[in-house]
């Protein structure tokens, strides 16, 4: 029964570790606006999403570009997750004097987006609990 549970909703948990874990990097990059030389470092949630997915629900995987203006296709960061997710250096937008690639309107952005996403992931796993609780109480 548990097993059965825990596949039900392990979408949902995968989806809101990766959005987490994109959630730190964003902040580290809007941190790091003004250090010298800082690479803005992202992730490819779509391709990090499918690969969690094939290995059974735990976050990471292999990453591709999906836009040439999202993330530079083969430049990995050299570093990965804690779940093992690798991170890319995100493409230069606008150049600097200092070589910090951080351009705090995508960033912003970016930020943004992934909170709202991670709010309607909390938002999608509170209605799964409500419908589990209707049906053990038979409502």
């Amino acid at each position: 029964m548990i097993g059965k549970l825990d596949s039900y909703m392990r979408f949902n948990e995968t989806v809101l570790s990766l959005r987490s874990q994109r959630q730190e990097l964003l902040a580290s990059n809007i941190a790091n606006a003004d250090t010298p030389n800082y690479k803005a470092r992202d992730i490819d949630f779509s391709s990090a999403l499918q690969g969690a997915l094939a290995r059974g629900g735990q976050a990471g995987g292999a990453l591709a570009a999906t836009s040439q203006g999202h993330i530079a296709r083969g430049a990995p960061a050299g570093d990965t997750l804690p779940d093992g997710t690798p991170v890319l250096y995100r493409g230069v937008v606008q150049g600097s004097v200092d070589g910090n690639t951080v351009d705090m309107d995508v960033e912003r952005n970016q930020f943004a987006d992934n909170a709202l996403r991670y709010e309607a992931g909390i938002t999608m796993i509170n209605s799964q609990i409500k419908g589990l609780l209707a049906a053990i109480q038979g409502q």
